[in-house]
């Protein structure tokens, strides 16, 4: 992992101070990028470190069944199932980088905050 806010994050999630939900479209997703071994050629882990670095992560995972498609629009049709994750699993927060295409979704959820990794770290736990 690197050594940036987005670790933090997940250090936090780690050490149980937030609880990350995790849905199946969510776990496809992981295990596709995971399965792209260019885009690991200088990292530090190697695929068998990774895959048991997601299996650590998923253990303090709230599996989260998405039953209704809300559909929010947003601009990369394929991250709509982060925010449907979000809202069948009642979280509090999407934490993610990609703020303006998550923000520009159409269909609003206005108890779902919308964060960064940066700003994320400098509330409360």
């Amino acid at each position: 992992m690197g050594n940036g806010a987005c670790r933090k994050v997940i250090e936090s999630c780690l050490q149980g101070r937030c609880t990350p939900l995790m849905g199946a479209a969510l776990l496809a997703e992981y295990e596709d990028v995971l399965g792209r071994a260019a885009l690991f050629h200088r990292s530090r882990l190697d695929a068998r470190e990774r895959d048991e670095l997601l299996n650590i992560f998923l253990s303090v995972c709230e599996w989260t069944r998405v039953y209704y498609l809300w559909r929010p629009n947003l601009p990369d049709e394929a991250d709509n199932h982060l925010v449907e994750l979000a809202v069948a699993g009642v979280a509090q927060s999407v934490v993610t980088r990609n703020l303006r295409d998550v923000r520009a979704m159409e269909l609003r959820f206005p108890e779902l905050r919308l964060v960064s990794p940066e700003d994320f770290l400098k509330e409360p736990r």
